[in-house]
């Protein structure tokens, strides 16, 4: 497998909570930094360790947090109870009281390549209005659009250095455009992960 660690110590990476005037490339390693921990750890282009989650939520009682490289919390995923479709509010840091915005499954044989809808609970410029989430989280090839169906964010496959071969699903791509928070870009592949991915079935068996 290519090379998927960090290149520096964690305390002395930073990350703008919001992309600049590029477009931010970050690699997704879907495995916590905790020895066989589940979770997820993701690369900036150069290498260096800038978010990640540990623990990862087993069953529907457990938070998920979103830590920057240094361990500090970023945003907490609740999911929320007595809920018939699946949806989870997601706040600023450790705080519980006021949502920043949510995520809801979408669920709908005419609509197979919709996935979530996410609402904003606070207008801001950095989540902007409603958002729509549609691909196929299985084959990591989703597109996160705002309401004018301006692309926010991609999620795509891999390849490896030589050769343009795709090097597994465990290891893909969060491309994230100029503007966009990448905190928020980050938490939608959380919870595609969540409702889609191979421990949304796990949870059915705890």
């Amino acid at each position: 497998m290519p090379k998927v660690h960090p290149n520096a110590d964690p305390s002395e990476v930073t990350m703008p909570a919001v992309s600049g005037d590029g477009v931010a490339v970050l690699t997704v390693w879907r495995k916590s930094l905790l020895f066989n921990g589940n979770g997820f750890t993701v690369f900036d282009a150069k290498g260096n360790l800038v978010f990640r989650v540990d623990n990862y939520a087993k069953g529907s009682g457990g938070d998920i947090v979103l830590m920057d490289g240094a361990g500090n919390p970023l945003l907490t995923f609740r999911r929320k109870k007595l809920s018939l479709v699946e949806c989870w509010q997601i706040y600023d840091g450790e705080e519980s009281a006021k949502p920043r915005f949510s995520v809801r499954k979408h669920v709908s044989l005419l609509h197979p390549t919709s996935l979530a809808h996410v609402t904003p609970h606070s207008c801001t410029a950095r989540s902007g209005g409603g958002c729509e989430v549609e691909g196929s989280y299985s084959e990591r090839r989703c597109v996160v659009y705002d309401e004018t169906r301006r692309q926010l964010a991609v999620i795509r496959r891999k390849e490896a250095a030589t050769g343009g071969v795709a090097i597994g699903l465990d290891v893909f791509r969060l491309v994230v455009e100029p503007g966009v928070d990448v905190s928020f870009a980050m938490a939608v592949v959380i919870l595609l992960d969540q409702m889609f991915g191979s421990r949304s079935w796990m949870r059915l068996l705890i």
